[in-house]
């Protein structure tokens, strides 16, 4: 990937060029004195990202970024001044700049700065293609033809040209994020931002800072305003990643946008018009939450103007060749190795395993096959140990299907007795156990309970207190929570 610095300060551009280059092996970091040359850069070299001082000796920065926008306004700009007056970053923010900064630079910032610039390029620039579109061309692959994913072609066919709020539903690991990409590049605002956020991965304060922006001063450590995602992507598309752990009150404040189009950044009164496309996704049961009051009936009707629901792996085991054969091409150009084929009877594991963790574990687990493999033919004993523990599975399965028939008694009690709502019942009995023993196993350490049980932390936070389990599980272990 290619990085453009553009400074009239030479010591600015060594440092730069040094500091940034370092943990970056496949980053190419171009530096320039002058406005005209960065622009000239930009045109020629076409960089995934640029670091842009806002004064330079032969025109203004903004010019220089006015350009670069008129260019291709997807290229991601970062700001740098020195001044104490933001004024004009801010407002270069409101025009589509990435971020800003204030001189002296602190580099291990700017290194996490640029790295979000450049996933987001790279979101932006590499299409998500069907695997009958490509023609050995950089993009990311969809891959199967199963009846199911030949469905999920022809919807995405029908939806990407539409102005309309699109909900991708399905399990982790399914594809959810290539599918909002190729909908995305399919779309009538596919020369416009495309920016992604994990609702999951912020806290409340945080995500609803980096969805609406702030104002200085509008918490502790706002030390200045900023701009958020919604503002960024004008005119573009904002992917609204597992928003299903979205809070009720960042939940109110998106509905009011997908109803008015406009909102107020935090701390701030100031409305704010935006012009956005938002494509949702989530892993989470949204009818159940929304029966324990967790998320907004309103907003999901919403979101699903059109959904795509993703299949699991092992609903469509019949794709499971080919994109094995895809990701060997992959790995094969990672790793640099040659592996042709698998066994059949590693194959036959892999067609018996039930892929929780489906199409990225996929991913791993071929990752791990050819980085373990001495030939050119991937064996059972290349394979990680879950997946050559079928069997010892299929046994585990067969001993918890005599336990909960163990059950029976009790549900027939439960029906005698008229007692309503008697799956909710169950199943918070049910959750009790499991959650019980899964935190006792992982010694009450919440990261890796979520973890094995495929659910985000915050739904392993909301179920526990639903169940009355924090304080049991945090005072009967001997380490924190997280």
């Amino acid at each position: 990937m290619k990085l453009l610095v553009v400074d009239d300060e030479p010591n600015v551009l060594y440092s730069f060029e040094k500091g940034l280059s370092q943990g970056h092996q496949n980053l190419q970091v171009l530096t320039t004195e002058t406005g005209k040359d960065a622009i000239r850069l930009v045109k020629t070299e076409k960089p995934d990202a640029v670091v842009l001082d806002v004064r330079l000796t032969d025109m203004s920065g903004l010019e220089v970024f006015d350009s670069i926008r008129d260019f291709d306004c997807r290229i991601p700009v970062i700001l740098v001044t020195a001044y104490s007056t933001t004024e004009t970053a801010i407002n270069a923010m409101k025009r589509g700049a990435f971020d800003y900064l204030l001189k002296p630079v602190d580099i291990h910032q700017l290194r996490n700065l640029i790295n979000n610039a450049l996933e987001v390029s790279r979101l932006q620039h590499i299409p998500a293609l069907f695997e009958i579109e490509n023609e050995n061309t950089e993009s990311d692959l969809i891959v199967g033809r199963s009846d199911t994913m030949q469905d999920i072609y022809k919807t995405i066919g029908r939806i990407a040209s539409e102005n309309v709020t699109v909900l991708i539903l399905g399990e982790s690991g399914t594809g959810k994020e290539l599918v909002a990409r190729s909908i995305f590049h399919h779309s009538q605002r596919n020369n416009k931002p495309f920016l992604a956020i994990n609702c999951a991965a912020l806290p409340e304060s945080l995500l609803e800072s980096e969805l609406f922006g702030h104002e200085r001063g509008a918490f502790t450590g706002a030390d200045r305003s900023r701009i958020g995602k919604f503002e960024q992507a004008q005119g573009g598309t904002l992917f609204l990643d597992e928003v299903g752990d979205m809070s009720l009150a960042t939940q109110a404040k998106v509905l009011r946008v997908l109803q008015d189009g406009c909102f107020e950044r935090v701390g701030g009164n100031e409305s704010i018009q935006t012009d956005v496309r938002i494509i949702a996704a989530t892993n989470q049961d949204l009818d159940n939450k929304i029966a324990e009051n967790q998320f907004r009936l309103d907003l999901l009707y919403r979101l699903n103007a059109f959904t795509v629901r993703m299949p699991p792996l092992r609903e469509r085991i019949a794709d499971l060749p080919l994109l094995i054969e895809h990701l060997l091409v992959k790995c094969n150009q990672q790793f640099n190795k040659q592996i042709k084929l698998i066994s059949s009877e590693a194959m036959d594991l892999l067609n018996t395993y039930n892929w929780p963790g489906n199409v990225r574990e996929l991913q791993s687990v071929i990752q791990y096959a050819v980085i373990h493999a001495v030939g050119e033919v991937i064996t059972p004993d290349c394979l990680p140990e879950s997946c050559r523990s079928v069997a010892t599975l299929d046994d585990d399965s067969e001993s918890l299907n005599k336990a909960f028939a163990g059950l029976s008694p009790s549900i027939q009690r439960l029906l005698n007795s008229d007692e309503p709502d008697l799956y909710r019942i169950l199943q918070t009995e049910l959750d009790r156990v499991m959650l019980r023993e899964v935190l006792q196993y992982f010694h009450g350490n919440q990261v890796h309970a979520s973890q094995r049980l495929g659910m985000s932390r915050t739904t392993l936070r909301t179920k526990l207190a639903s169940l009355g389990l924090n304080q049991e599980t945090s005072s009967g272990c001997g380490i924190p929570q997280d």
